[in-house]
Formats: structure tokens, C-alpha cells, sequence
């Protein structure tokens, strides 16, 4: 009796100019958390930045899938053949965080991509002043170019379910005329 049901959902962006709109608005959101991960990167404090930039690009990702109508509990509101077509898309683009539930392993395996950048970060933290800007510099580069890959991998996701149809059916299979 006492069902709570979510009404307050992104659909898929349904034209090429929605898409390119929620781009530009995810990439803004990448800069800004990746100026956040900069300046935690330059307390001189061995690991935070670590662990910021775990909590950072995790909600980061979420928030990016959400834009784009992609996220786990969005993607299953789709139809069954929109579902597929969703999947199979984000597999052939390389997003493998394109509509999952993120978990702290998918996270730390996707930061240590950029490896030898953390490396250089922790390892430049040693030399006072110069290297603390160097961190910062180091951190928000890795950060923001994961941050826009993941964004043009739902881009190209959002694109293809476009391409196949999704914008003109609802998840109940109404169609929707668009404007």
C-alpha cells in the first residue's frame, strides 16, 4: 500500500541538439568537479586526493548517466528492444560505466587508467609549492579527461537510441510526438 514511486526521471535526450545541450552542460559539471579534484590535490596530504577523487568520480558519473537518461534505473524503464540497443551501444562505444551502478572496484579500476598521472601527483607533492601546483595541474587533467570521455561515450549511447527510435516511444510503448 505504502509504494513510493519515482516520477522524477530523465528521459533519453530525443534530438541531435538535446544531446549536444546535455553534452555542453556535462562537460561544464566535469570542469567543475575537476576543479575540485585540483585543489584537494594540492593540500600536501599523501592519499586524499585519492580519496576524493574516488567519491568524486563516482557521483560524477552517476550525475553524467542521469543527464542523459542513462542510468541503471532509467535504462530498464526503457522497452526491451531500447534496453538492447542501449547495452549493445555502450559496449561498442567503450562505456563501461554507461548505465551501471558503480561500485568502489569499477571506480579505483577506471582512476588507475591514469596510473603514472598518480604517480606523478603523489611523487610531486614532495617538493613544496611548485610541486602542491603541479598535483593540482596533474589531477585536474586526469580528472577532466575521464570525466569528457565518459561524457561523449553517453553522447554517443543517447545517439544511437535517437537513431533507433527512442525518442518517439515512451517506456509504457505511447507515442510521443516531439516538438
Amino acid at each position: 500500500m505504502g509504494l513510493k514511486t519515482n516520477t522524477n526521471w530523465t528521459l533519453v535526450p530525443g534530438t541531435v541538439r538535446e544531446i549536444d545541450a546535455v553534452r555542453e552542460r556535462c562537460r561544464k559539471l566535469v570542469r567543475r568537479r575537476a576543479m575540485v579534484s585540483a585543489g584537494v590535490a594540492a593540500v600536501p596530504i599523501p592519499g586524499l586526493d585519492v580519496v576524493s577523487d574516488l567519491r568524486l568520480f563516482s557521483l560524477l558519473i552517476d550525475d553524467i548517466n542521469h543527464e542523459f537518461g542513462l542510468s541503471e534505473e532509467q535504462i530498464e524503464r526503457l522497452q526491451p528492444k531500447f534496453k538492447l540497443i542501449a547495452y549493445e551501444a555502450a559496449i561498442g562505444v567503450g562505456g563501461m560505466l554507461v548505465g551501471k551502478l558503480l561500485t568502489r572496484e569499477v571506480v579505483l579500476q577506471t582512476l588507475r587508467r591514469t596510473g603514472m598521472k598518480t604517480a606523478a601527483r603523489q611523487a610531486s607533492k614532495m617538493v613544496p609549492l611548485a610541486g602542491q601546483l603541479a598535483a593540482a595541474g596533474i589531477g585536474f587533467l586526469a580528472f577532466r579527461q575521464i570525466g569528457y570521455q565518459h561524457v561523449e561515450a553517453c553522447a554517443k549511447v543517447a545517439a544511437t537510441l535517437v537513431t533507433a527510435g527512442v525518442a518517439h516511444v515512451q517506456h509504457d510503448g505511447a507515442l510521443v510526438h516531439p516538438a
